[in-house]
C-alpha cells in the first residue's frame, strides 16, 4: 500500500498521493494532514513550518527508531536516504516520493532475515498496538511472532560484576623516545611529521612524572593552535603511562562533541575490548545522563500515558541495543525526545537523586553502576569538567578522584568551576529538596517517593531513625510547595521560605531600572542596603532551614550506626543501599548548610570572597524562578583545593588558553597559584596558513540596532556564500527576528536555514544536519561559538552580529573591578572571538571568511585572530563580493591583492 506523503520547508509544501506530486499551499497541506495520516519526516519540524501545532501522521523517524534503535541517522531526507542506501532527492519536490520509498524499505526490513534488531520487536509492537501507535497497523502483518516467547528487556541486559580494587599506579617516568614512538604509532606511517605535535607530546609527558611533594601536582598549561593534533599529542603519553603504570588517565572536556571525537581517536591507542571483555576506554558522565532502568520500568507499566508511553517503548527498544545507556549525547538519537514535544527523556533519568542503589531490582544491570565500575578498571576515562569537579567535591563513585587529568577545552574550566561551586537558594531548588524529602504532593503516575518510603525498613527497625525521618518530613513543609511561583505573583506566599522569596521578587522589581526594555532577560539586584524587615524574613527562613538540617544530620548518624552494627537481615545489597542513602543525605545537608550561611550574611558585612545578589529569572518575559545567589569571586580557589591539590599531574590545554602572547590570565584562571604551584607553560602555533586560508571582514555600514538591516546582511551573505554559513548571535531575540525575515527567501533559493531556539531540534542534531548539507546554514548563540567541529566545505563562512560584549551582570561587574577593568572585558571578548574564529579553519584544506557586522569594532581586539590573518574593514557590498568570489571557487582574496586588483 502506497501512503500519501508530505514534505514542508521554508521554501514551500509538496504533497504526493495517487495522482502524483504537486506543490500545495500551507492551508491545503493542513487540510490533507487532517483528512488522512500522511507520511512525513520529523512531525514537530513540519508542524512548525506549517504553523499547525496539532499535526500528526506517520513519522518516519519514529519508525526508524523502532526498526534501527541506537543506529545513527541525520534526520533529514538526505540523511535518511544515505542511511537506507537510497538515491538522494535532487530537489524538494522529489522528497515525498523518497519518503514513500524509505517507508517501503523500512517496512521490508522487518520481513528480512538480516534484520539485526529483531529481538524484542514483536513484544514491543504488541504494547504499541494497544497504545494505537500509527505505525502499528502497518507493522503487525510484517513482524512474525517468534517461536519462543521473547525475553523482557530487563532479563536480556547483562549484569556487571564486582572486581577487586586496583593497586595504586606504579611510579614511572616517561622517556622522550618512547613517547615519540607511541605518537608515531598513533598517527600512522603515512602521516606527515608535525614538529608542533611532537613538542606538545613531549611537554605533556612531563606531567605523568612522580609527584615531588604532597599537594603539589605537576601542572602544565598548554596552548595548542588548531591543527596541532593535540588529541593524539596527549593520548600518546597518556596511553604509554597507563600501559607502564597500570593507572587510569582522565581526559575531561566541556562539550559532548569533543567527547565523541575522543572516543573515535582513542581507538588508535586502545582496542574496543580487552581479552577479558572489559573496555579499556570508558566515557563517563553524571548520573543524570544515563537511562534509569527503574524509571523506564515504571514508565512501561503505566507511569507514562499517551504519546509519552510510546516514547517509553521506543526508548526500551534502544536500551536493548545501546552501547552504554547514555541518553544525552550517546547513541540515543538526539531527535527522538523532540518528536514527543515534552521532556519525556529526562523523566527516564535520575535527575533528582532518588536512586535507591542496591534496593533497585535492576541494580546489577544499571548503566550508571556499570559505567562507574568500568571506569575504575579503565586505562582512559573520558569525562567532562562538571563531573570531575562534582565527584572531587562529593563523589562516592569508584574512581571518582582521578590523579592524572587532562582538561581539554581548558579555557572553559573557570566557567565550569563557577557553576559547580555556586550556591542558589531559589524556588526551583527548594521545591526539589522538598519533593526529595516528602515526595510528590499530588497523585502522581511516576515512581517518585519521599524519604520515608525509600527508607521504610530503616524507620521500622530503628526508632530514632524513624523519628528523624518524621521530623525531617515535618520541617520540609516550610519549603516551597506546588504552585509556589503563582502564589508569589499573587503575593500570597505560604511558609517562611516562600515569604522570603516573595520579598526578593518585590525588591528586585522595586530596584529595576530597565523599564521593561529587555523583558526577555532576568532581573537582578545586589544583596546590599537591605531593610530590616527583609533581613528579619531572611533570618526566619534561616531558622526554618536549620530546623530541617538537624533531623537530616540525626538520620545520617543513625544510618552510620546501622552500618557499624548491622542487624542480621542487612545483606550486601542492603548495605550498599544505605551507603547510597548516606551519600545523598550528606550532600543535601551540605546544601542546606550553604543556604543557611548565605542567609546569615544578609544584612551583615560583605564577604570579599563571594558575590551575592537577588534575581528573578525570566525567559521570553515569563518568570520561572526567584532566588538568592552566591558565587565565588574567584571559583578557582575551591577548584584548586578540591581538584588540583589531590592530583599528581594536570594538563590544561586549548587553542585559546592564553590572551594573545600573555600568559598571566591563563595562569590566574588555572588556580595553580592558590596551592603554591607555578605551572609550566607550553605554546605551539597552528600549522595553518591563515593568510591564504582565511580573511576577517569587519563590515562598517550595518547600523547597530537596525534589525531589518541586520537580517538583510545575513541573508545576502548566506546567498553570496551559497550556504555553509554559521551565524552567531549574542541575543536570542535578534536571532529569531533575523531567522523569521530570511528563512523563506533562502529556502526558495535552495539554501535551507536552521536555527537554535526556533527549530524544535536539539543542538547536537542541528550541528549534524548542518555538517551533512553544504548548502545549509545554521544560526545559534553561545553553544555554537565553541565546540562545533565542522571541517570541510560545509562551513566556509562565520558571521557574528556584533562584538560579543560580556553581559553587564552584578557578578561580572564584581570580577571586572578586581580583574583590571576594561582590560578584563577585552580579554573575555578576545577569547570569544578566537573561539568563534576557530570554527572556520579545522583542516589544511579549509578556507573561508569570518565576518563581523560591527561598524565600531575596536582595533585593540584584533589580536584575537591568529597572526598573519588578513583583517580589513569593508562595506557590506565589498564583503559580499569577496564571499561570492570564494563561493565560486576563486579562493580567499587577501586585502592587499583585492586592492591591487581593484
Amino acid at each position: 500500500m502506497t501512503l500519501p506523503a508530505i514534505h514542508c520547508s521554508h521554501g514551500g509544501a509538496w504533497l504526493r498521493d495517487a495522482s502524483g506530486t504537486r506543490a500545495v499551499s500551507k492551508g491545503e497541506a493542513v487540510m490533507a494532514a487532517a483528512d488522512t495520516p500522511l507520511l512525513l519526516l520529523n512531525a514537530p519540524l513540519v508542524a512548525t513550518r506549517l504553523g499547525y501545532p496539532d499535526l500528526s501522521g506517520l513519522d518516519l523517524l519514529e519508525l526508524y527508531a523502532f526498526i534501527h534503535p541506537a543506529r545513527f541517522v541525520v534526520p533529514t531526507p538526505k540523511g535518511l536516504a544515505k542511511a537506507l542506501g537510497l538515491a538522494e532527492p535532487a530537489s524538494e519536490s522529489d522528497i515525498p516520493a523518497l519518503l514513500q520509498t524509505a517507508a517501503d524499505a523500512l517496512l521490508a526490513t522487518c520481513e528480512s532475515d538480516a534484520w539485526a534488531e529483531r529481538e524484542g520487536a514483536w513484544s514491543a509492537l504488541q504494547s504499541l498496538t494497544r497504545m494505537r501507535w500509527p505505525w502499528a497497523v502497518l507493522l503487525n502483518g510484517r513482524i512474525a511472532r517468534p517461536e519462543r516467547a521473547e525475553r523482557w528487556l530487563f532479563s536480556r541486559l547483562p549484569e556487571w560484576e564486582e572486581a577487586a580494587d586496583l593497586p595504586q599506579p606504579a611510579q614511572v617516568r616517561l622517556e622522550q623516545d618512547e613517547v615519540l614512538d607511541r605518537l608515531a604509532a598513533l598517527t600512522g606511517s603515512q602521516a606527515e611529521t608535525r614538529p608542533g605535535q611532537r613538542a606538545y607530546a613531549i611537554e605533556t609527558s612531563e606531567v605523568f612524572a612522580p609527584r615531588p611533594r604532597q599537594g603539589q601536582p605537576h601542572v602544565l598549561l598548554a596552548q595548542a593552535g588548531t591543527g596541532i593534533g593535540k588529541t593524539l599529542g596527549y593520548l600518546a603519553p597518556a596511553s604509554r603511562w597507563s600501559e607502564r603504570s597500570g593507572g587510569t588517565v582522565w581526559v575531561s572536556t566541556f562539550t559532548k562533541a569533543l567527547q565523541r571525537q575522543l572516543r573515535q581517536e582513542s581507538r588508535r591507542a586502545w582496542p574496543e575490548r580487552r581479552p577479558d571483555g572489559s573496555r579499556p576506554v570508558v566515557v563517563r558522565k553524571g548520573r543524570e545522563n544515563y537511562l534509569c532502568l527503574l524509571n523506564l520500568e515504571d514508565a512501561l507499566q503505566g507511569g507514562f500515558a499517551g504519546r509519552a508511553a510510546i516514547l517509553a517503548q521506543l526508548v526500551a527498544r534502544w536500551a536493548a541495543y545501546t552501547r552504554d545507556g547514555d541518553v544525552i549525547g550517546g547513541d540515543l538519537p538526539g531527535w527522538l525526545g523532540t518528536l514527543f514535544r515534552q521532556r519525556g527523556i529526562t523523566a527516564l533519568t535520575d535527575r533528582r537523586g532518588e536512586c535507591v542503589y542496591a534496593g533497585c531490582p535492576h541494580y546489577r544491570k544499571c548503566f550508571i553502576e556499570r559505567a562507574a565500575r568500568a571506569s575504575a578498571k579503565a586505562d582512559l576515562v573520558i569525562g567532562n569538567h562538571a563531573l570531575v569537579m562534582v565527584n572531587a567535591a562529593r563523589g562516592r563513585d569508584h574512581a571518582a578522584r582521578p590523579t592524572r587529568i587532562v582538561f581539554d577545552e581548558g579555557h572553559h574550566i573557570f566557567d565550569a568551576a563557577d557553576s559547580t561551586f555556586a550556591v542558589a537558594l531559589s524556588g526551583a531548588e527548594a521545591i526539589e529538596l522538598r519533593r526529595w524529602i516528602i515526595g510528590p504532593e499530588k497523585a502522581s503516575r511516576g515512581r517518585r517517593r519521599g524519604l520515608a518510603a525509600r527508607l521504610a525498613d530503616i524507620a521500622s527497625y530503628d526508632e530514632a531513625g524513624g523519628r528523624a525521618i518524621s521530623a525531617a518530613r515535618e520541617a520540609a513543609e516550610a519549603l516551597p510547595g506546588d504552585g509556589w511561583l503563582q502564589r508569589l505573583v499573587e503575593n500570597t506566599p505560604s511558609g517562611p521560605i516562600e515569604e522570603l522569596l516573595a520579598a526578593v521578587r518585590a525588591l528586585v522589581y522595586a530596584r529595576d531600572e530597565s523599564g521593561g526594555a529587555e523583558a526577555g532577560y532576568g532581573l537582578e539586584t545586589e544583596a546590599a542596603e537591605l531593610e530590616g524587615a527583609f533581613v528579619e524574613q531572611a533570618q526566619a527562613a534561616r531558622a526554618a532551614l536549620a530546623d530541617l538540617r538537624q533531623p537530616l544530620i540525626r538520620l545520617g548518624v543513625r544510618l552510620e550506626a546501622i552500618l557499624e552494627e548491622p542487624p542480621d537481615w542487612l545483606d550486601g545489597p542492603g548495605r550498599a543501599r544505605i551507603e547510597g542513602a548516606r551519600h545523598s543525605l550528606a550532600w543535601r545537608i551540605e546544601l542546606v548548610a550553604a543556604w543557611e550561611a548565605l542567609l546569615e550574611r544578609l544584612g551583615g558585612p560583605a564577604d570579599p570572597e563571594f558575590v551575592d545578589w537577588l534575581a528573578v529569572e525570566r525567559s521570553d518575559a515569563r518568570e520561572f524562578d526567584v532566588g538568592i545567589h552566591r558565587r565565588w569571586l574567584d571559583p578557582m580557589k575551591p577548584f584548586a583545593k578540591v581538584v588540583l591539590e589531590p592530583a599528581h599531574g594536570v594538563v590544561m590545554t586549548s587553542a585559546t588558553l592564553r590572551d594573545g602572547e600573555d600568559w598571566e590570565s591563563a595562569i590566574a584562571r588555572s588556580g595553580a597559584r592558590h596551592i603554591g604551584v607555578e605551572p609550566r607553560l607550553s605554546a605551539q602555533q597552528s600549522p595553518f596558513d591563515y593568510a591564504a586560508q582565511a580573511a576577517v571582514l569587519i563590515v562598517t555600514d550595518v547600523p547597530r540596532g537596525d534589525i531589518a538591516a541586520l537580517a538583510a546582511a545575513y541573508g545576502r551573505l548566506i546567498e553570496a556564500s551559497g550556504g555553509g554559513a554559521l551565524g552567531l548571535f549574542t541575543a536570542i531575540r535578534r536571532l529569531r527576528a533575523v531567522h523569521g525575515r530570511i528563512a523563506d527567501r533562502l529556502a526558495r533559493g535552495g539554501l535551507p536555514l536552521y536555527a537554535q531556539h526556533v527549530d524544535p531540534i536539539d543542538t547536537g542534531t542541528l550541528v549534524d544536519i548542518f555538517r551533512d548539507d553544504p548548502a545549509a546554514s545554521l544560526l545559534g548563540t553561545d553553544a555554537l561559538r565553541d565546540g562545533v567541529d565542522v571541517p570541510g566545505h560545509s562551513l566556509r563562512l562565520v558571521v557574528m552580529e556584533q562584538v560579543p560584549w560580556p553581559r553587564p551582570s552584578i557578578l561580572h561587574r564584581a570580577r571586572r573591578l578586581t580583574g583590571g577593568g576594561s582590560a578584563y572585558d577585552d580579554a573575555i571578548i578576545r577569547a570569544r572571538l578566537a573561539q568563534a574564529f576557530g570554527r572556520l579553519i579545522r583542516g589544511r584544506d579549509d578556507s573561508g571568511h569570518f565576518v563581523v557586522l560591527s561598524p565600531a569594532f575596536p582595533s585593540r581586539l584584533l589580536t584575537a585572530f591568529p597572526p598573519g590573518t588578513p583583517v580589513q574593514r569593508v562595506t557590506l557590498d565589498e564583503a559580499l563580493q569577496r564571499v561570492a568570489r570564494h563561493g565560486s571557487g576563486d579562493g580567499i582574496v587577501s586585502p592587499d591583492r583585492a586592492q591591487s586588483s581593484a
